[in-house]
């Protein structure tokens, strides 16, 4: 009966002594995915194809990316906490920042080096032209300021034109029924315009620095997951490195995940920062220093009255996640 109980004890105490080295292991909790969304537009390659090849989960993190057609819902569900980041032009990041000020831009995604243009009837020449004319833009966000850079090239002003209020995809048939003679848009609404015998006025190769695409994390995502952060830097520097090596898969990568037709795919005036890009525009003694240009967006914004008051600009942005991307291997 001894030898019984010796045998209870031991094992007991053999328990005890298991389940004690098991609870001083530290738990591994899985972190929830990285939350980010966008508008479908090929900028945002790198993003996409790190997701696609996994480049985001390799480098320590889950992301979960998603697509929304309609910037206004993005911004309302990002400001809902729908979202841990989105990916928006400097110009609505900040206007955002207006209405959300705990927010930080972490890398620039993309720069407009031409994609972005303005197109005119035929008979609109020259940016003088316009004088008088019927002028259209989406205005009170980026659009407006570049029409109004473009005005500024020729000593003009947008008391010199009639700003009308026209999205992007209907400048082809506004300009076609002379609702307006020249109006801002990109592809794929620039071929329709060109078809239809509009012409190019000026390009955003003209306004270097000025429409950048930003990725922006929510403050209290930077402040508990800055690890997750940095991961999620390095996957979309390594999907742009892979892009770039893998054009023709990349394509098609792209393709699929934003339900276009390959063929359609340009990258004709969209310059894909890297993240010797990306040091550049977050050095302040740089020409197209972002914050130089989130100020002039800024100071525009106050005046037109689209915002009343804007938070200090040098806290919206943080380069500290950006680190220099892995090497790819075979």
């Amino acid at each position: 009966m001894s030898k019984l109980l010796n045998y209870i004890c031991i094992f007991i105490i053999t328990c005890w002594l298991l389940f004690a080295c098991q609870s001083s292991q530290p738990l591994k909790v899985k972190r929830p995915s990285l939350k980010v969304s966008c508008v479908p537009f090929v900028g945002y390659t790198p993003l996409i194809v790190a997701q696609e090849k996994g480049f985001f989960k390799a480098q320590g993190v889950d992301v979960e990316l998603s697509y929304i057609k309609h910037s206004q819902l993005l911004f309302a569900d990002f400001s809902a906490g729908k979202y841990d980041a989105i990916a928006l032009t400097l110009g609505d990041f900040v206007i955002l920042s207006a209405t959300y000020p705990d927010i930080q831009a972490v890398m620039v995604v993309d720069e407009s080096t031409g994609a972005d243009v303005v197109v005119a009837q035929s008979d609109i020449k020259t940016i003088p032209n316009l004088k008088g004319k019927n002028l259209g833009a989406t205005l009170g966000d980026f659009s407006e300021v570049f029409v109004t850079e473009m005005l500024k090239t020729s000593k003009l002003t947008s008391d010199d034109v009639r700003l009308v209020k026209v999205e992007t995809f209907e400048v082809p048939n506004r300009l076609q029924n002379n609702t307006i003679q020249a109006g801002h848009t990109w592809e794929p609404y620039l071929s329709e315009a060109l078809k239809l015998g509009a012409h190019i006025l000026f390009t955003s190769k003209q306004t270097p620095g000025l429409i950048l695409d930003l990725i922006a994390f929510r403050g209290e995502v930077i402040r508990d997951r800055p690890e997750d952060i940095r991961a999620f830097v390095r996957g979309g520097l390594q999907g742009l490195s892979y892009w770039e090596a893998n054009i023709p898969e990349g394509k098609e990568i792209v393709s699929k995940a934003l339900n276009i037709p390959i063929n359609t795919i340009s990258f004709e005036g969209i310059d894909l920062t890297d993240f010797a890009d990306n040091q550049f525009f977050f050095q302040s003694n740089s020409p197209n220093y972002i914050y130089k240009t989130a100020k002039k967006y800024a100071d525009f914004f106050i005046r037109a009255g689209n915002v009343t008051r804007l938070p200090n600009l040098e806290t919206l942005f943080n380069s500290s996640f950006l680190t220099p991307p892995p090497s790819l291997k075979p």
